[in-house]
């Protein structure tokens, strides 16, 4: 008997030995990623558990060195190599090697000064653990110029960079998620015409067999007329993704790449319209900065493009959503609009980056002139959409989307289809169809114009 206790003893010694040794390793590494894009670029790395890292920027040449703690060099991290793209504008390379037996050395060679941000994320929806490298240039993109850039037809190019702010070399490194860039000063809100000369009888409750309106008269305003078009989701965040594997980020960026060439080929009472894309490829956008870049450019109003998802997939239909300071106009709006919130979630958000926060509240302001122009909007809109195909609800759906919540933007969230219907998969795939929609989206945002036309700003574009 003393002779087994003893024995059992020793097992369960060499367990906790063995146990301490796993713990001491650490993490595997599950996946990595890298999502390049002017603006920033991503580099996620997937872990069953948390990492325990340390960073150290150096200017000259520029690159990022990170350890990883309890960590042992597997193909997951290798892969991080052949990953990088010669196109990416600010990774030249990645070199990861096993520095010591209990740490692997990522080094990220950059193109250009950064002001990098790292931070971690909790597991939510698919993903497990992760760490994000987002390398930010250190002169930051300006959507105004490149705005007025492709308005006088000069090609897109990147600004050249401002000497990095750590001129110094600091061997110990500085604390990454303290060098977000500085919150940029919002533009001035923009003077609105509201309701000119309307149709008594017209009503956004009843979007199908509407009258036809006379429109306003024409009024030159000698300016640019810019939309903000909102391609939701991106990067990390795929959105739905509907049976057949159809992912949203990808259809409604699709979507709005048409619409965008169709804006910049019109014009509303002789005044150029220009469209604006939140993101023009594959790359996460925190929904608040999706509102500060519509609102950098003076948008005069703000589409977010998005597809619909349901737990079956018997819902379909197109819908509209405008914002609401009160209660959701109904229980689905208010979980759908619980739904797109998360997106910052899913996609990624530094919560330590002070100006996330700052920005965040100060779009808490938004007046119930926004949102009447907001309805006005989305009544056209979804006018327009009963043409191609069917609505979900035969009205503008209110609730308290985020991503709306521009003080001085008309804005308006468009669901194309439920991409969790495969028929409606099947039809935000075809190219017909999207060119479908696209036209119905245009004549839209032209019925709005001709019914409100903007008045001018305190300067032009």
């Amino acid at each position: 008997m003393q002779l087994e206790r003893r024995r059992w003893i020793k097992t369960g010694l060499l367990v906790l030995s063995l146990g301490a040794s796993h713990f001491a390793r650490g993490a595997s590494m599950l996946a990595v990623r890298i999502w390049p894009a002017p603006e920033y670029s991503r580099v996620t790395l997937e872990s069953d558990a948390p990492l325990k890292t340390t960073q150290t920027f150096i200017d000259a040449p520029p690159r990022l060195a990170v350890d990883i703690e309890g960590m042992e060099l597997n193909a997951a991290l290798r892969e991080l190599v052949g990953k990088v793209q010669a196109s990416d504008p600010n990774i030249a390379g990645i070199r990861v090697g096993q520095f010591n037996p209990n740490t692997v050395r990522l080094v990220i060679d950059l193109k250009r000064p950064i002001a990098p941000q790292v931070f971690t994320l909790q597991p939510v929806a698919a993903y497990a653990h992760r760490l994000v490298l987002d390398l930010y240039p250190a002169q930051a993109l300006d959507p105004l110029e490149q705005l007025i850039q492709e308005r006088s037809g000069s090609p897109r190019t990147a600004q050249p960079p401002l000497p990095s702010k750590n001129a110094t070399p600091d061997p110990l490194g500085d604390l990454i998620a303290q060098q977000g860039q500085a919150p940029s000063k919002p533009p001035a809100p923009i003077t609105r015409k509201q309701d000119v000369a309307p149709a008594p009888s017209t009503s956004v409750d009843s979007p199908t067999h509407a009258p036809p309106s006379r429109p306003a008269p024409a009024q030159n305003t000698d300016r640019l007329i810019v939309v903000a078009l909102d391609p939701g989701h991106g990067g990390e965040d795929p959105g739905a993704i509907g049976p057949g594997g159809t992912r949203e980020k990808d259809v409604v960026l699709k979507i709005a790449k048409r619409l965008r060439d169709q804006i910049n080929a019109s014009s509303v009472n002789g005044n150029p319209m220009r469209a604006f894309l939140t993101r023009d490829a594959d790359f996460f956008v925190p929904l608040h900065v999706r509102v500060q870049k519509a609102r950098r450019v003076q948008a005069d109003l703000f589409v977010s493009i998005h597809a619909d998802a349901f737990f079956t997939p018997q819902a379909s239909g197109a819908s509209v959503f405008a914002l609401s300071h009160g209660a959701a106009s109904s229980s689905a709006a208010r979980w759908m609009a619980q739904k797109e919130n998360k997106a910052d979630l899913i996609g990624g958000i530094n919560l330590g980056a002070q100006d996330a926060q700052v920005q965040r509240a100060m779009l808490e302001m938004s007046t119930e002139t926004q949102i009447k122009d907001s309805l006005n909007l989305g009544g056209n809109l979804l006018r327009e959409m009963g043409q191609v195909g069917r609505l979900h609800k035969p009205r503008v759906e209110q609730a308290g989307f985020a991503v709306l919540k521009a003080p001085d933007i008309p804005s308006v969230l468009v669901e194309t289809a439920f991409i969790s219907n495969p028929d409606e998969e099947e039809k935000l795939r075809s190219e017909a169809y999207q060119q479908k929609l696209t036209d119905a989206l245009m004549r839209g945002i032209l019925n709005y114009f001709s019914r409100n036309p903007p008045l001018a700003r305190t300067r032009s574009l």
